[in-house]
């Protein structure tokens, strides 16, 4: 039998998060022996190592990692199993309240989103269920980026960049919300931008563009790379130089730049949301759908 109770899960977790098991105990109120012998029958039951141990603490092995992105994720349920229970029953004249959605409802976003996407849907959805309290972290959207966050069971949804390369993981469900194009942005009333050196940074999604940024033979190899999109559009504001970015980095940019079209073969990404199976189905988690769609639309 390998099912494992919620309170060993959390044990897991705090593990995980307090980087050993004597700091797991302190965060748990329990003996340090007694988080050891959690974990170890959890090991047990599974059939495999967790963590691995060493005077500097604990830290996942592999299948731990996979272990806690299930942990997390069971463990969220069983919170919005608990939160939308007490709403229907105060909903039903049950319970006390109105019966609104409360509780927290964790997004990841990569930064252009959180900035100018996320902030009127979260609006809107506050103002709707004043209950419900978002939990925005920004990740930067390269390597596992925000769906890796909702696969970790760290966060409920993630705002992500879909497409050909980048699909939806064959664990998540999600869809896309906005088709942005990019654009060129170079220093106001500069005679000839073109000429100037080319700005870019890592996050930018370079697989959508690869092939239209290889068929340019204007375009420079990139000379400077910075940190993110506001450092790069910060930069092509002073004269330093020029960049090809999406339009969402650009909301807001400063009149000291200018935005040229590329053109009707200009690259475009898609940005849409991600989610888990279950957590799609939350009350919360799809009205926050249901705002993004209606203002992306």
């Amino acid at each position: 039998m390998t099912d494992l109770a919620p309170r060993e899960l959390r044990v897991l977790v705090a593990v995980a998060g307090e980087g050993g098991f004597s700091a797991a105990a302190v965060a748990l109120g329990m003996t340090q022996s007694a988080v050891s012998h959690s974990v170890r029958g959890s090991e047990r039951r599974l059939g495999a190592v967790l963590f691995e141990r060493g005077r500097s603490g604990a830290t996942p092995t592999p299948a731990g990692e996979r272990a806690l992105a299930y942990a997390r994720r069971v463990l969220r349920l069983l919170e919005v199993m608990g939160s939308e229970v007490r709403g229907a029953a105060s909903a039903a004249g049950v319970g006390a309240g109105a019966g609104a959605l409360a509780g927290p409802l964790r997004i990841a976003a990569f930064r252009s989103a959180a900035l100018h996407l996320l902030p009127r849907a979260l609006g809107r959805l506050t103002e709707r269920h004043p209950g419900i309290v978002p939990e925005v972290r920004i990740v930067r959207e390269v390597g596992r980026g925000t769906a890796g966050e909702v696969l970790d069971g760290r966060a409920d949804l993630g705002i992500a960049t879909l497409g050909t390369t980048s699909p939806v993981p064959p664990e998540l469900v999600g869809g896309v919300l906005v088709e942005e194009g990019y654009a060129l942005v170079h220093p106001a009333g500069h005679p000839a931008p073109r000429s100037l050196p080319l700005i870019d940074w890592t996050e930018n999604c370079t697989s959508y563009t690869r092939d239209w940024w290889a068929g340019q033979e204007w375009l420079p190899p990139a000379t400077v790379q910075a940190e993110d999109d506001g450092a790069v559009l910060s930069m092509v504001s002073t004269g330093f130089g020029m960049a090809v970015m999406p339009e969402l980095s650009l909301v807001g940019a400063p009149h000291s730049v200018e935005i040229t079209d590329l053109g009707p073969e200009r690259p475009t990404r898609s940005v849409g949301y991600v989610t888990t199976p279950e957590l799609a189905s939350s009350l919360a988690v799809r009205a926050l759908i249901r705002e993004l769609r209606a203002i992306a639309g």
